[in-house]
């Protein structure tokens, strides 16, 4: 009886609901954010700033273009570089993708400047959380939503939007096929960069 009862067990015939509310769990589609690249500046540059998003054909390309607040990250088997700085510029040897802002402004001793790589199969969505500073989002396929106390954006494939900052948000992939979006963050990075928020 007892060799029966261990042979079940390791058949995986008696499944607790935990475990088995567990992997039930892990198989459900979810909403991916996968961090790309960051770095941290003392100083951001004055004046109104955008987000400027460039492809290039290597990484040493993108990487040669860089400035003090840019970021050099490949998704989707392109090579990207984000730059933080005014409007109406161009990377030497770069596409210009899309300028994004101007993002909202955010005050601290120390910034982190983030790219994450975001998205998933219709209906999946964060948690709702708050980020020290803005985001902004471009989106690659699919259609990404954001929820704030503002209200709710709704943005597809090629086109862009910027977040707001230390406010709860909701996102999720809105339209009828995976969403899969580009994020760019600048935050006060002595702060945690996500935290658990929830809507009044």
């Amino acid at each position: 009886m007892k060799q029966n009862l261990v042979a079940a067990l390791a058949l995986g015939l008696f499944l607790s609901p935990s475990f088995a509310e567990a992997q039930q769990q892990a198989q459900e589609p979810k909403y991916v954010v996968k961090p790309l690249a960051e770095k941290k500046v003392s100083e951001l540059p004055a004046g109104e700033l955008f987000w400027r998003v460039e492809n290039f054909a290597t990484v040493a390309q993108a990487q040669a273009a860089m400035g003090p607040n840019s970021l050099v990250a490949e998704s989707r088997g392109k090579v990207w570089l984000f730059t933080l700085g005014p409007a109406g510029q161009v990377s030497t040897g770069g596409t210009k993708v899309a300028e994004i802002g101007p993002i909202p402004k955010v005050e601290a001793s120390q910034y982190l400047l983030r790219i994450n790589e975001a998205g998933g199969p219709p209906g999946t969505k964060t948690p709702v959380h708050t980020h020290p500073g803005p985001e902004a989002f471009y989106v690659l396929a699919g259609e990404t939503s954001q929820k704030t106390p503002h209200g709710v954006n709704r943005v597809g494939a090629g086109q862009s939007m910027v977040g707001h900052g230390d406010t709860p948000m909701e996102v999720w992939s809105s339209g009828s096929t995976e969403t899969q979006s580009l994020v760019m963050f600048v935050v006060d990075a002595i702060k945690p960069f996500s935290s658990p928020a929830k809507f009044d």
